[in-house]
C-alpha cells in the first residue's frame, strides 16, 4: 500500500499562501483561532488518518457490511472510530461554543475531511453524516428536539442520516409518497413509507440512528410544496429507555465501491408504529433539506478529490519505483531500464491527475472560505459571498466528481496490469470514485441548476462577481512574463464562455428544451474555466515565492508552475470544442426518438 495519501505541503500552500485562510480570524466568531490552532487541527486529522483510518482501507473494502437478523453489521472497529470522532469533538467542531463546538471555520474543517477521505473514505463518512443531520436540527428544530437528539449525536453514540430517496422518487422529490399523520401529541406524527439508498441508515456501530426524513403531511399541498421534515429515530426514548420505533431495515445494497459504509433500504411504519417529530414549520421540509444538501454538495466534491488524491500518490509512488523500458532515444538494450516516471506518457498521466485534483482542491477550499464569509461577514461581503458560493456549488460538486473518475482511471493506467489487481489500492479508488457523479444530485441536475437558474440569479450578479474575482487574478498574474501566456489564454476562454452564455440565454424565452438540452456540457465548459482560474491563482503565488525559495520548496513551486502550464495546454483548450457544440444548431439529442435506439 502506498505510504503517502495526500500532501501536507500542498494543503498548507492552498490554505495559507493562496487562500490566506488566517484572514478568517479577524471575525469575532473565529477570533479564538490562529494559524497554530488551524495547524493543530490538520495535524490531528493526519494522525487519526494514519494510525486509525488508513490501516482499515482494504479490509473494509473486502469485508463489506451484511444484513444479519434485521441489523446491518459493519467493521467492528467502526464503533470505536465513531466514538473517537465524538470524544475528540470532530462531529460538532464547526458549531458554537455553547453547543459544545469549537467554532472551527468550514475552510479548516473541510481540509480535515479531505485528509480523512484520502485515508479511508468509507470510514470517514459516518461521523460527518451525523454532523449534517445535527446541523439541520440545530438550525430549524425546536429547543426540545435539539436537546433530545443532538448531545448523543455529537458524542458519536447516535448516527444521523438524510432520508430523502424513495423507489419511485429519486431526484424528483416532489413525487415522494412517505406520509405523516398527526397524533394526539402536538408536533408528533405517525410516519409511513419507505426510503432507499440511505447512507449509514442502519448499523451496529452506534446505539441508535436518527433519520432526518422527508414526508408529506396528509391533506397538505401537492408536490414539493407539501413536503415536511421530520426527525425519525430508529428507536425512540420512552421513560428513559429506547424502544423500537418501527423503522425496519429491509436490505443493504452491495456497491461497486465505497463498500465499508452501508447503504440501507428502510421500511417505515409497516406496523403503524413509527413516530416522527416535526422539524420546523409544516411544508418547509424541502427548503430546510436544501441547506444540508448544498453543504453536502461541496462535501461530495471534496470526497471525490480525496479519493483521487490517494490514487494519484499511489500511482506516483509506483511510477518512481517501477523500472521498465528505456528512453525512446536509447537504442542499446544492454543499458539498464529506467523508472517509468521518465517516460513522457507516464508524466502526462501524472500531470493530468495532479492538475485536476490540485485545481479542484483549490476551488473547494475557496468555496469553503465563501461559506465561512456567508456566515460571519456583514453587509455586501456576506451577501456577495453567499451568491458566489451559490453559483459555484454545482461546479464544485460536479467537476471533481466527473473528473475524479478519469483521474483514478489514469492512476490504474500508470500501474498497467498491476493496477487492475487487488495487490494495489488503485483499483479500489477507481471503484470508489464512481459514486460521486451520482449522489447529492447527478451531474445532469447540476448542469440544469447552473444554466437554468444560477447564471441568471439576481440579474446575473453571481457571474459578474466571479468575473471580477477572475479579473483580479489576471491583474496579479500579468506582471510575471512567464504567466502572461496563461493570462491571455484564460482571457480568451472567458470570451468563449461569454459568447456561449449569451447564445444559450437567447434561446430560453422561445425554446426552453433547446436552451437546456446541453446544460451538462455547459457545466463542463464552466468547470474547466473555473479550474483554470484556480491554477492561475496558484501559479501567481508560486511565481512570486520562487525566487526566495530553498530546498524542497524550489521543486514544489516549479511543480506548481509546470502543472499550471499542463492544465492550460491540455485541458483549457477543450473549451473550444465545447463552445462549438454549445453554439451549434443541430439538436441531435432532442431529435432522437426513443424507439430509434
Amino acid at each position: 500500500m502506498a505510504t503517502q495519501f495526500y500532501s501536507p505541503r500542498d494543503l498548507r500552500f492552498q490554505l495559507y499562501e493562496v487562500l490566506n485562510a488566517e484572514r478568517l480570524t479577524k471575525f469575532d466568531y473565529f477570533r479564538d483561532h490562529d494559524r497554530e490552532s488551524f495547524d493543530m487541527v490538520l495535524d490531528a486529522a493526519r494522525q487519526i488518518s494514519e494510525t486509525v483510518l488508513k490501516p482499515l482501507l482494504t479490509v473494509m473494502d473486502r469485508n463489506e457490511p451484511q444484513l444479519v437478523a434485521g441489523k446491518i453489521r459493519v467493521h467492528p472497529q467502526m464503533r470505536s472510530i465513531i466514538k473517537k470522532f465524538g470524544d475528540d469533538g470532530w462531529i460538532n467542531a464547526p458549531f458554537r461554543y455553547d453547543e459544545g463546538g469549537q467554532q472551527l471555520p468550514a475552510t479548516i474543517m473541510n481540509a480535515a475531511t479531505f485528509i480523512f477521505g484520502a485515508a479511508n473514505y468509507s470510514s470517514s463518512v459516518f461521523p460527518f453524516l451525523t454532523t449534517g443531520a445535527a446541523n439541520l436540527l440545530r438550525s430549524f428544530g425546536s429547543a426540545e428536539l435539539i436537546d433530545r437528539f443532538t448531545p448523543k449525536m455529537y458524542a458519536g453514540q447516535w448516527q444521523g442520516t438524510m432520508a430523502l430517496t424513495e423507489p419511485d422518487a429519486g431526484s424528483s422529490l416532489s413525487d415522494i409518497t412517505t406520509t405523516a399523520e398527526p397524533t394526539d401529541t402536538p408536533g408528533t406524527y405517525q410516519i409511513r413509507g419507505q426510503k432507499i439508498y440511505i447512507s449509514a441508515g442502519d448499523h451496529d456501530a452506534v446505539e441508535n440512528v436518527v433519520h432526518l426524513m422527508l414526508a408529506k403531511i396528509k391533506g397538505g399541498p401537492a408536490g414539493a410544496k407539501g413536503i415536511s421534515l421530520f426527525a425519525v429515530p430508529q428507536q425512540r426514548e420512552e421513560n428513559g429507555q429506547l424502544v423500537d420505533n418501527d423503522v425496519l431495515t429491509a436490505g443493504v445494497y452491495h456497491k461497486m465501491g465505497y463498500k465499508g459504509a452501508p447503504i440501507a433500504h428502510l421500511m417505515v411504519g409497516s406496523n403503524g408504529g413509527t413516530i416522527g417529530y416535526l422539524v420546523g414549520e409544516p411544508h418547509q421540509g424541502l427548503r430546510y433539506m436544501f441547506q444540508m444538501m448544498n453543504e453536502a454538495r461541496v462535501g461530495v466534491g471534496m470526497n471525490a478529490v480525496s479519493i483521487g488524491t490517494a490514487a494519484y500518490y499511489a500511482s506516483l509512488e509506483y511510477a518512481r519505483e517501477r523500472p521498465q523500458g528505456r528512453p525512446v532515444s536509447e537504442k542499446d538494450p544492454t543499458r539498464p531500464q529506467v523508472p517509468i516516471i521518465r517516460h513522457a506518457d507516464v508524466k502526462r498521466m501524472l500531470l493530468f491527475q495532479k492538475s485536476v485534483l490540485e485545481g479542484s482542491l483549490s476551488l473547494l477550499l475557496y468555496c469553503s472560505y465563501l461559506a465561512d464569509l456567508s456566515h460571519v461577514a456583514d453587509g455586501d461581503e456576506k451577501a456577495n459571498a453567499a451568491l458566489l458560493l451559490d453559483l459555484l456549488t454545482p461546479v464544485a460538486k460536479s467537476y471533481p466528481s466527473e473528473m475524479g473518475c478519469l483521474t483514478t482511471s489514469a492512476a490504474v493506467q500508470v500501474l498497467g496490469g498491476a493496477g487492475y489487481t487487488t495487490d494495489f489500492p488503485v483499483e479500489q479508488f477507481y471503484r470508489e470514485a464512481r459514486i460521486h457523479p451520482i449522489h447529492e444530485g447527478t451531474t445532469g441536475i447540476h448542469g440544469l441548476d447552473l444554466l437554468g437558474r444560477k447564471v441568471t440569479l439576481q440579474g446575473g450578479k453571481g457571474v459578474q462577481l466571479l468575473l471580477a474575482e477572475i479579473e483580479r487574478t489576471l491583474v496579479d498574474a500579468r506582471p510575471y512574463a512567464d504567466l502572461q501566456p496563461l493570462a491571455d489564454q484564460l482571457t480568451a476562454a472567458l470570451g468563449k464562455l461569454d459568447a456561449v452564455t449569451k447564445h444559450l440565454l437567447s434561446l430560453a424565452p422561445s425554446d426552453t428544451e433547446a436552451f437546456l438540452a446541453d446544460a451538462t456540457l455547459y457545466l463542463e465548459l464552466f468547470g474547466i474555466i473555473t479550474i483554470a482560474w484556480q491554477w492561475l491563482r496558484q501559479a501567481t503565488v508560486a511565481q512570486k515565492n520562487l525566487p526566495a525559495a530553498a530546498g524542497d520548496d524550489v521543486n514544489f513551486y516549479q511543480g506548481k508552475l509546470m502543472t499550471a502550464r499542463y492544465f492550460y495546454e491540455y485541458e483549457l483548450v477543450k473549451v473550444y470544442s465545447l463552445a462549438r457544440r454549445l453554439q451549434a444548431t443541430d439538436r441531435v439529442t432532442l431529435a432522437m426518438k426513443g424507439e430509434w435506439f
